[in-house]
């Protein structure tokens, strides 16, 4: 039985991946990525103030330009799937077997999570379409006010709490703004404060099992259903979805500059603001600069997200010519999206009016949009459809992608052995349960505000220590397997530069993960990526013996057990030492404002 089924058709017996893509196929499934600018594009704002739309610019530059080693490394591996980190890991190996697993297990976990957080936004639009919670001006707002006028006491001890800590206001102020938020609450939904759990997990967050809990979880399920047809189904899919949510979108974020409405006050005057979230312009002081490289930390994760396109390379009818294709067109639609939509987004709005609660927290962003073209309320609402089937497209793509990361992991010999299964229809289906039920963990702490942006800032930790690893995986195999034929070779200018953004990278981890809200979250990041050392010790000591997978090592000509000579001497370890360091000094030096 061949690994490779050349013909595309599925047998239906031998349970291997299909190749049923070319290069358009994997660029569709790659479109989610463009949509995930909606997911952070609020936290960037209110963190970096004024830089917002320049931080996204400057990350979408780097991860253009990381690219193109993840291209070339790509191509080397025909019969793989996974993706970067796959492809990169196996030039770790040489050095040491842990350093492998590592990489394609920080992978995962990065790009996972996406269907939990994008799964929560999705439910919170919903809930916000049959459960509206009452706008503080609307008419049933005030009819209440009206009936219940003596319901507050100018000397009551509510009115004086809220006086203290509101230095200035009066009694009469006081008791309209208490008024108010009584009216809110009591016409609130019940199903909107509903929760039928909630419990603490230990040095993590508040897990809250809620109406957004169990919306997610079945839009999780419907997308699961999708994918369980396999890569042409979900290729398919995606296709129409993206043509569907990607053109509207673009349209929005080109119309505000064409039309004159973009205000370059608020584009100028570049500077950090004097706290996150503060809304006050600061100053280029150690916490101003702590802001903003935490905002490129977070950018990242969106977008360098479209190497996503290169997990399909098992998958591609021919992995030589579309490989290279796959990517290099998913990075430019990429620029398209991240240059435009937050430079609109900032110009209209100003800082100020991204740091409005439902643009920070994702399920605002359809009315913003709206609000970029002057649209009234049922443009609005058709937006918010056009939002959810966004977030569909993003989570399918993270799902399609992390799946296969693990399938790969799998068969490559450093994940569970479990994981290396694919149905009839060529789908992972072991991995995407896998990747399910993690999420239902995530997504119980993503029902919330705060525990999203935990869950973003963690899971951003491995996508980092992913990339270092890989951006430096490009001269490793330069030296280890030059010979080995590259269908697209990139410059050594580039390989030399992007190696250099490696270690830029690890400046933002070390000074950007502490930013999001979480001191630990850069510590809870690393002790879950040490999490895949015990395991894979334990799948490659005990279940294999301490022997690889037969084929493992097949794409770079070495077989058996054979890694090969470490022509490379002890440069890796030079620069997990420097990355490391660069880390811990970073995290030491650069501080938060006061």
């Amino acid at each position: 039985m061949t690994d490779v089924v050349d013909a595309g058709i599925p047998s239906g017996t031998e349970g291997k991946l299909i190749r049923a893509l070319d290069w358009k196929g994997a660029f569709w499934v790659a479109a989610g990525v463009p949509p995930l600018v909606l997911f952070s594009i609020g936290g960037i704002a209110g963190t970096t103030g004024k830089l917002a739309f320049a931080v996204w610019i400057i990350s979408m530059i780097m991860g253009l330009l990381q690219s193109f080693t993840y291209a070339e490394i790509a191509g080397m591996f025909g019969n793989k799937s996974g993706g970067a980190s796959v492809y990169g890991a196996t030039a770790w190996l040489r050095y040491s077997k842990f350093i492998a697993p590592l990489s394609v297990w920080c992978n995962w976990f990065a790009w996972s999570p996406v269907l939990s957080l994008g799964c929560a936004i999705a439910a919170g639009y919903i809930l916000n379409a049959l459960f509206p919670i009452p706008a503080a001006d609307s008419q049933p707002v005030l009819d209440w006010i009206a009936a219940h006028a003596s319901s507050v006491a100018a000397d009551s001890p509510r009115v004086a709490e809220w006086l203290a800590a509101h230095a200035g206001s009066t009694p009469d102020e006081a008791v309209k703004a208490l008024q108010g938020a009584d009216a809110v609450a009591a016409l609130t939904p019940a199903v909107r404060n509903w929760s039928l759990a909630s419990f603490g997990i230990p040095f993590l967050a508040t897990a809250n099992l809620n109406a957004t809990f169990f919306i997610g979880a079945v839009l999780m399920l419907i997308i699961f259903a999708i994918q369980h047809r396999g890569i042409q189904e979900t290729a398919s899919v995606q296709k129409w979805l993206a043509i569907i949510v990607l053109v509207p979108l673009a349209l929005i974020g080109i119309f505000p500059i064409v039309s004159g409405a973009i205000q370059m006050t608020n584009v100028t005057g570049l500077v950090p603001p004097s706290a996150a979230y503060s809304g006050e312009d600061g100053t280029w002081s150690n916490g101003g600069w702590t802001l903003f490289l935490g905002g490129l930390y977070i950018a990242a994760w969106s977008t360098y997200g479209f190497e996503t396109a290169v997990c399909y390379t098992r998958e591609l009818k021919n992995p030589k010519t579309d490989t290279f294709k796959a990517i290099f067109y998913s990075g430019l639609a990429c620029c398209l999206f991240f240059f435009l939509v937050p430079f609109a987004f900032q110009g209209v709005l100003g800082h100020t009016g991204m740091l409005a609660p439902g643009i920070v927290d994702g399920t605002g962003v359809a009315e913003a949009l709206a609000g970029l073209i002057g649209g009234g309320r049922i443009l609005t609402q058709l937006l918010v459809i056009l939002m959810i089937m966004a977030l569909f497209l993003a989570i399918m793509t993270a799902m399609a992608g992390s799946s296969r990361t693990l399938y790969q992991g799998s068969k490559d010999g450093w994940l569970p052995k479990y994981l290396d299964h694919v149905n009839e229809n060529g789908a992972p289906t072991r991995a995407m349960w896998t990747d399910f039920a993690f999420n239902l963990f995530l997504l119980a702490i993503a029902s919330d505000v705060g525990g999203y942006f935990f869950v973003l800032a963690v899971s951003n930790v491995g996508y980092i220590i992913f990339n270092f690893l890989n951006l430096n995986s490009g001269w490793i195999h330069r030296m280890d397997s030059g010979h080995i034929e590259r269908p697209w070779r990139a410059p050594t200018w580039l390989i030399g530069l992007n190696t250099v953004l490696a270690f830029v990278n690890a400046l933002f981890l070390g000074a950007g993960a502490k930013v999001w809200g979480y001191a630990n979250a850069l510590w809870v990041g690393f002790a879950f990526a040490a999490v895949i050392l015990p395991v894979f010790a334990y799948r490659h000591y005990v279940r294999d013996g301490g022997k690889f997978p037969a084929g493992a090592m097949d794409d770079l000509g070495l077989v058996g057990q054979d890694l090969g000579v470490k022509k490379a001497g002890i440069l890796p370890y030079a620069a997990l030492v420097a990355g490391l360091a660069i880390v811990l000094v970073a995290n030491a030096v650069f501080q938060l404002p006061a």
